[in-house]
């Protein structure tokens, strides 16, 4: 099963006293590359949320971000000795300095220390708790990305049916391309000749010769078992990365067309060329977005 570095996931859960949202997206990237944003109080825990990042996920830029909000607003508390103490203080200021006015409930809980909220870092709960939620989202995300990953299965394999198709052209070609080449060689030489006898056995050992260099059997077998490797890892169940591995299948695939077209001397084969090299292409640009 192949899955595709571009996906998102997302879960939440309780954490303490807080609902706590986590997403997790995902495009592709040579190496694993992680990026999380945790909310202040759960910074501590980083270390612990990319190692199950790292687990879960090998290859691709990863964006994990978090978001918290408290279940239920505390009640703030107020201290009554200090409360009492402000009222007892701004009274004698009031009279001590013949002060208009009077004073009320909104000018004694605007004094320092009168009211208490309750603090952000309270009851954060257990790093298990929240590794537990991104376990979920990573989830979420591994079968997004495996979902994508058979879809782009699916195109690969219709790409390679086309690039066995021009292989099966031009190994037809061939033959036909060998044979013209000799008769052209033949009359070229008896024009040259000019009615002069012309050696038939050197004649038969520069056919040969040029045989042996147009010859590109060795080429489309070892193109065909490629292709035979690359559907292979296609249908690899194993769960491990192979987006390597088909990239380097494919610049043996591309080694392989250059031979070819290099030795074509056709024009037949040449389009052909052309056009798996083409094929080629579009098979590395969705290769890159596999894990």
């Amino acid at each position: 099963m192949i899955r595709s570095m571009t996906g998102f996931g997302q879960a939440e859960g309780t954490v303490g006293t807080s609902r706590v949202l986590v997403e997790v997206r995902t495009v592709n990237h040579r190496f694993f590359s992680p990026s999380i944003k945790l909310p202040g109080a759960y910074g501590r825990w980083e270390a612990e949320v990319r190692e199950a990042m790292r687990l879960k996920v090998s290859r691709g830029h990863v964006t994990l971000t978090a978001r918290s909000e408290r279940l239920a607003t505390q009640a703030i508390a107020i201290d009554n000795d200090r409360f009492a103490a402000v009222v007892a203080q701004l009274r004698d200021l009031h009279d001590r300095h013949g002060l208009s006015g009077g004073i009320d409930l909104a000018t004694v809980l605007r004094m320092p220390d009168v009211m208490s909220a309750p603090r952000e870092d309270e009851d954060t709960g257990t790093v298990a708790d929240l590794v537990a939620i991104v376990d979920c989202a990573l989830d979420h995300l591994g079968r997004a990305r495996a979902d994508e990953g058979a879809r782009l299965a699916t195109v690969l394999r219709d790409r390679l049916a086309m690039v066995d198709a021009a292989l099966q052209r031009i190994a037809l070609r061939a033959p036909e391309r060998l044979l013209a080449q000799r008769d052209r060689l033949r009359a070229a030489v008896r024009e040259l000749a000019d009615g002069l006898a012309v050696d038939e056995g050197r004649l038969a050992q520069e056919i040969a010769i040029l045989a042996d260099r147009m010859d590109v059997s060795e080429e489309l077998d070892r193109f065909r078992s490629h292709i035979t490797a690359f559907h292979g890892v296609l249908s690899d169940t194993s769960g491990e990365p192979v987006g390597k591995r088909l990239g380097f299948l494919l610049q043996e695939m591309l080694r392989e067309a250059n031979t070819t077209g290099s030795k074509a001397a056709d024009a037949a084969i040449l389009h052909d060329v052309v056009g798996v090299k083409e094929e080629l292409e579009r098979i590395r640009e969705q290769v890159e977005n596999l894990e």
